[in-house]
């Protein structure tokens, strides 16, 4: 009886050019390379397993995380990849995985190009070296992408996903930052109700009633951030961020937040001398005057105190 394998493929950047929904080239190949393979030594495909855009360094991959669902429950006895790093670039997953619970599972795993096989005792030495270089990979990839990220920012290029409340990307350059016909005046008038003596509350009170859309209420309109839930009431903070902002004055900050370590996705917040400030990189929305004005009514009609929602 022949035995049965799972391919698993993964593609950490999308091809370029490629049209939505079409499966990429290299997904592709890679299924061709391992279907080829384990047909040439009698194995039975089981199931093709497939993440596209997404890190090896990640567990949380739909495709990784079924693959292991299957392999736990016996679906198969081989899991068959292209390379090491395609299953994982991350040294503890695959200690855990190749050297604990695949041996735990019955599980043998093997790739096509690079050698590996556990079930080869003297194999073990190369699986791990394999780890420890794919773990210097993703260090100094995510350096180098530190590092020219942070140049783009002291260059004055914006790096957001969405542009501000009251700003919108450059047609014609994505880092730049125009006046938002719409939202722009908004934007002013708040600045000009603080500077008349408005609270941050007052002044989220007086937008409901005029029946202004919020920020978050703008973007889903405009078909951006549509993970996040909608807000249709227009907080304190909210205002509060806005006057307290120097984008307004045309002024780009960025570089706020920092990963804790290229191995995870959280974000620790920094320290106002870290942050990327470069001024004048666009059009302002309100003036120094009426930016310093709104700022010291605001800090004077809360008695420089944070207003409670």
């Amino acid at each position: 009886m022949a035995e049965k394998a799972a391919v698993y493929c993964r593609l950490s950047i999308e091809d370029e050019g490629l049209a939505e929904g079409q499966e990429s080239r290299s997904i592709s190949n890679q299924k061709s390379l391992l279907t080829a393979y384990a047909a040439a030594r009698g194995w039975e495909i089981a199931g093709v397993y497939t993440d596209e855009d997404y890190s090896g360094l990640r567990e949380d991959r739909p495709g990784f995380q079924a693959l292991l669902r299957d392999a736990e429950a016996g679906r198969f006895s081989i899991i068959l990849c292209k390379t090491q790093s395609r299953f994982t670039r991350n040294m503890a997953t695959a200690e855990k995985y190749l050297h604990e619970l695949f041996p735990l599972w019955g599980i043998r795993f093997v790739t096509a190009v690079d050698g590996v096989d556990t079930s080869r005792r003297e194999n073990k030495k190369a699986r791990q070296i394999n780890s420890l270089v794919n773990e210097w990979y993703c260090e100094e990839l995510s350096e180098n992408i530190r590092a020219v990220f942070r140049r783009k920012m002291e260059l004055g290029q914006f790096l957001g996903n969405y542009a501000p409340y009251g700003y919108q990307k450059d047609p014609s350059d994505r880092h730049k930052l125009l006046p938002e016909p719409e939202t722009a005046p908004v934007v002013a008038r708040i600045f000009s109700y603080a500077a008349g003596g408005l609270s941050c509350r007052k002044i989220a009170a007086r937008l409901m009633a005029l029946g202004i859309e919020t920020p978050s209420q703008w973007k889903r309109k405009q078909g951006q951030d549509l993970g996040r839930k909608e807000n249709a009431v227009w907080a304190v903070t909210t205002v509060r961020k806005i006057l307290e902002h120097p984008v307004y004055l045309g002024h780009m900050v960025q570089g706020k937040e920092k990963k804790v370590s290229y191995k995870s996705r959280r974000t620790r917040i920094c320290p106002p001398g870290e942050w990327v400030v470069v001024e004048h990189t666009h059009p302002p929305l309100v003036t120094e005057e009426l930016f310093r004005k709104a700022g010291g009514r605001m800090r004077k009609s809360t008695g420089a105190k944070t207003e409670k929602t």
